[in-house]
């Protein structure tokens, strides 16, 4: 039997990676809350974990309110989804978001959502859609209610992309001031590190994935950090170390600067023996 030509075998790998696509993810906008400065650096965290197969934004562009956006969405090839405001203090615009998600979910084409807004009404939305097996990220301002950002696989603060977004006449885009000090991140971290090996020390790469599980909400950048590792060291509360293999680990500090001596049970008291005096 004839075997295969080596340059045909090459080629059928060639076209099954041209194949193996990225994750399909469907980015939904709330207009209303969310804004235009943070494009950019949105759809370039999205194409950090997938495609963005479909981008909408969904809002009334017959008022100013959206006038800003208008000129981002033939940049970004945004879809706008037009809903009036038939009724004051009802939007109708999250209610339209809601049912495209549901449409786009059960066309069976996306591997995930990207759920672009600050307002709690899309916690139901966010966890419906991943009981349904589907990725949900989650992008809004810092102050979005914890419901929301518990809601999605993983959430990321919408602050943190504007570092990603240039100033007007500036050569290269500026970094804002961390949302929060390193030292603020000690608490999860700590929880991150429990359980750990007998000798304290627990591998970086499972410390990230346990937070991930445990804050959907962590990001490095939101403690001036690119690196895991960065922020390990400039908490100052953390021993870091590279093993023999080149991966890092890390083990809580001892306070005081050295090994904690562990206490002694305290004895109970002994009862008195001694016989009354007659």
């Amino acid at each position: 039997m004839a075997q295969d030509h080596p340059s045909l075998i090459a080629d059928e790998n060639l076209s099954m990676k041209i194949e193996q696509r990225l994750p399909r993810f469907a980015v939904l906008i709330d207009g209303d809350n969310t804004s235009p400065q943070i494009a950019e650096g949105l759809f370039e965290e999205v194409a950090t974990f997938g495609e963005a197969s479909v981008r909408r934004i969904y809002g009334d562009f017959s008022g100013p309110h959206l006038k800003s956006w208008v000129s981002i969405l033939r940049k970004h090839a945004i879809d706008p989804y037009q809903q009036f405001a038939y009724t004051p203090g009802k939007n109708a615009s999250d209610i339209a978001l809601v049912i495209d998600a549901m449409d786009l979910l059960h066309s069976g084409r996306f591997d995930g959502f990207c759920l672009v807004s600050s307002d709690s009404d899309f916690t139901r939305l966010a966890s419906r859609l991943r009981e349904q097996g589907a990725d949900v990220y989650g992008f809004g301002a810092q102050k979005t209610p914890e419901s929301f950002r518990q809601a999605c696989r993983r959430f990321i603060y919408t602050e943190n992309l504007l570092a990603r977004t240039p100033a007007t006449g500036a050569k290269a885009p500026s970094r804002p001031p961390p949302l929060e000090p390193p030292d603020a991140a000690v608490s999860i971290l700590q929880k991150a590190i429990s359980p750990t090996d007998e000798d304290g020390w627990v591998m970086l790469g499972a410390v990230g994935r346990r937070i991930a599980n445990l804050f959907p909400d962590f990001d490095t950048r939101t403690y001036g950090c690119s690196k895991l590792s960065d922020l390990v060291r400039k908490t100052g509360a953390f021993d870091i170390e590279k093993t023999k293999s080149g991966q890092e680990r890390m083990k809580a500090k001892a306070v005081g600067g050295g090994a904690a001596k562990p206490k002694r049970p305290r004895q109970p008291k002994s009862r008195r023996t001694d016989t009354p005096p007659a």
